[in-house]
């Protein structure tokens, strides 16, 4: 499909604008002089060519965007992007460009600059034609191509009104492993495992197929046809997985948004806790091999987005979303409020040590009261922001 050279083209003008930043002085590393790098590559090189002008652009800010971001906020600077690690894209930054038309009540029909009209699945509603004006309007879309299919998501601009402030109930939220979410009144939410019984079996038998196919490929020789499409169907089965994980994080975040005014959390620098523990050849660490076990179930509940996404739920119904210092929320007992060694017995139960108190109960729950706690007290930190009134639609799949 023509989209596929059109995303091989963004990812290849990635690179070689990232590899023009790196071989230029500092002085000379200027959006204008970038701009005209780009238009000489464009012009020189066929491949590029496939790519509209306005998608190069776009390349360009984004490129600029994440050198500032780098500057200004804890992301790593930009890299090369690899051809199979990344994730196949192309943004189209003007929305008056795509002529989105209704043709059925589950289809439509958009223009791709150089592709040509395209039908997509409509899954929500969207400003176009008379539900257009200049407050409710489209203002771009992005291409993505993953191991589910072909996507497109359109960039809604629309004008809200200011939530008032919502007085509503406090609650505080842990974040654990036996209990993935624990409530300081009490309500857990819980969820089983992301892939089905037979979908499991599926997995390890593709896993384990396509070892046996990649022992028989020499060295520095290209995957077979056969081992590529074992690649794809093990592809389509986690990332389906991760569908079914973000579907419930959203769903669970959005109920907490609409219950309570103010969501209480752990300010965890998740970066530090996820560090292997390998050490070095002079000082190797130990358990490192509980310790990478212990970091895939981090990555694996995702506890960052039980940040980000309750941040703007919360800010646009009025409510507010407070970090609190994470230091001490787990081994400290929220019934009489002292630390005492050995409280928590294991990781799911804890048992305050405590002769005046002997409160006990189940850990996750007792550390998202003393989470609750803490913002009572005045210890949270500044609040989270909520996000600006822009927000996207729903990807839709392409056909």
């Amino acid at each position: 499909m023509k989209t596929d050279g059109q995303a091989h083209a963004t990812r290849t003008l990635w690179n070689l604008l990232h590899a023009w930043w790196r071989m230029m002085p500092k002085e000379k590393r200027s959006l204008a002089n970038a701009d005209a790098a780009i238009r000489q590559a464009r012009e020189g090189i066929d491949f590029l060519a496939v790519l509209p002008a306005q998608a190069a652009q776009a390349v360009l800010k984004t490129y600029f965007r994440a050198w500032k971001n780098c500057w200004e906020g804890p992301a790593d600077a930009p890299n090369f992007k690899g051809r199979i690690r990344t994730v196949m894209s192309v943004d189209i930054p003007q929305g008056r460009d795509l002529n989105i038309t209704r043709v059925h009540r589950r289809w439509g029909m958009v223009s791709i600059p150089k592709v040509g009209r395209v039908r997509f699945r409509w899954t929500k509603d969207l400003p176009v034609g008379k539900r257009a004006d200049t407050e409710n309007r489209i203002t771009g879309a992005r291409l993505v191509k993953d191991a589910l299919g072909r996507h497109i998501a359109f960039r809604v601009q629309t004008l809200e009104a200011e939530p008032a402030p919502r007085q509503g109930p406090e609650v505080g939220i842990d974040m654990g492993f036996s209990v993935p979410r624990a409530l300081s009144d009490g309500t857990v939410y819980e969820h089983g495992e992301w892939l089905t019984g037979k979908e499991k079996v599926r997995l390890l038998h593709l896993e384990q197929r396509a070892a046996q196919r990649k022992r028989h490929r020499r060295p520095g020789e290209r995957a077979s046809r056969r081992l590529q499409h074992t690649y794809d169907r093990i592809a389509g089965l986690r990332a389906k997985a991760k569908r079914r994980a973000m579907d419930w994080q959203h769903q669970t975040t959005t109920r907490i948004a609409r219950t309570y005014g103010t969501v209480g959390v752990e300010a965890l620098t998740i970066t530090n806790m996820v560090k292997s523990a390998k050490g070095t050849v002079e000082e190797p660490g130990t358990n490192v091999a509980q310790k990478a076990g212990l970091n895939r179930s981090i990555h694996a509940e995702a506890w960052g987005r039980t940040v980000t996404l309750p941040a703007y739920k919360t800010a646009r119904r009025g409510g507010t979303l407070a970090k609190v210092p994470a230091p001490g929320t787990s081994r400290r007992c929220s019934a009489c409020g002292l630390t005492t060694s050995g409280s928590r017995e294991s990781r799911a139960v804890f048992v305050c040590k405590n002769p005046d108190c002997g409160w006990s109960g189940n850990a996750d729950h007792n550390g998202a009261r003393n989470v609750l706690h803490l913002y009572r007290r005045g210890l949270a930190l500044v609040p989270a922001a909520g996000r600006a009134v822009v927000r996207r639609a729903k990807p839709a799949a392409a056909r």
